[in-house]
């Protein structure tokens, strides 16, 4: 008996079937990808100027507790350069890479100014998710085995202090937060000296001013004109009942798998036309 699977009517069936679950898909993605709503979002140059403004200001006394349950204050870290970031466990994807890169970066420096030249903390501002459990977890999960890096949990009283002087600024929207990924690098009494922007950056824009501080070498000044470039806004989507946050790739992922649907029906309708040039059409066929 003829093969269904060239039978021009299933053809037609499968090929309008796969249409309208890429429009279903990718209708979805649209949707799911407004996790943010229109002007809740965290203003780019608004947070870049806070940022920028905070250097020159100092880091006050602000009680944290570390990743295995010591308490500790930001002043504890003078007395060398500091350099701090800022990052929420329930991410998965950017802070992640976040601080993959920094590590990178932080060998780097290293192996600049020498393994005890400098501290770096990584602070956790969602709170109360980023508890000292949730930190010592994260650090593990990204391989961070730096004896001078510490993470650690603010106090919640502290939390915005502690944000404002090192210029750090995240907005609660009605679908997650955006905030900027950045390092801000302290000196040795305390004082903000230089903003590192971005989840990835040329080394050199942390190591020039670490070396500078440690060994006194002159380092280059910031472009300002071209800090914005350099930044990367963050919208993730906030689930409350878990309180965890994701990345909000739906758009890409939906899209991505609309092409697969319109690839795969290319294919068969190509391999369905071949066989029948071979073989005739279905009408023409007989049962063996």
């Amino acid at each position: 008996m003829p093969d269904p699977s060239l039978d021009p009517k299933h053809t037609r069936r499968l090929l309008i079937a796969a249409f309208l679950g890429l429009v279903f898909l990718v209708g979805w993605a649209v949707v799911q990808g407004q996790g943010l709503p229109a002007g809740t979002s965290l203003d780019p140059r608004g947070a870049l100027a806070a940022s920028q403004k905070a250097i020159g200001g100092t880091l006050g006394e602000h009680p944290l507790t570390t990743s295995d349950g010591r308490p500790i204050r930001t002043t504890d870290f003078r007395g060398k350069p500091l350099v701090v970031s800022f990052i929420y466990t329930g991410c998965f994807q950017v802070c992640p890479v976040t601080t993959a890169f920094l590590g990178d970066a932080i060998k780097a420096a290293r192996a600049a100014v020498g393994d005890d030249g400098f501290h770096v903390l990584t602070i956790g501002f969602n709170l109360p998710f980023d508890s000292p459990a949730a930190m010592r977890e994260f650090a593990r999960k990204q391989g961070v085995g730096d004896a001078n890096w510490t993470f650690a949990t603010p106090a919640p009283e502290a939390l915005y202090a502690l944000a404002r002087e090192l210029g750090f600024q995240w907005a609660s929207t009605g679908g997650g937060f955006d905030h900027l990924t950045q390092a801000t690098i302290v000196d040795r009494e305390g004082r903000v000296v230089r903003q590192v922007y971005g989840d990835r950056f040329e080394l050199p824009m942390l190591v020039a001013p670490l070396r500078e501080l440690v060994l006194g070498d002159p380092a280059p000044r910031d472009d300002i004109a071209g800090l914005l470039e350099r930044v990367r806004v963050l919208c993730t989507v906030y689930d409350p009942r878990s309180g965890r946050y994701r990345l909000d790739y739906g758009l890409f992922v939906e899209l991505f798998a609309g092409a697969t649907i319109v690839i795969a029906t290319l294919w068969y309708l190509i391999a369905a036309s071949r066989r029948r040039g071979r073989g005739g059409p279905p009408s023409a066929q007989r049962p063996a």
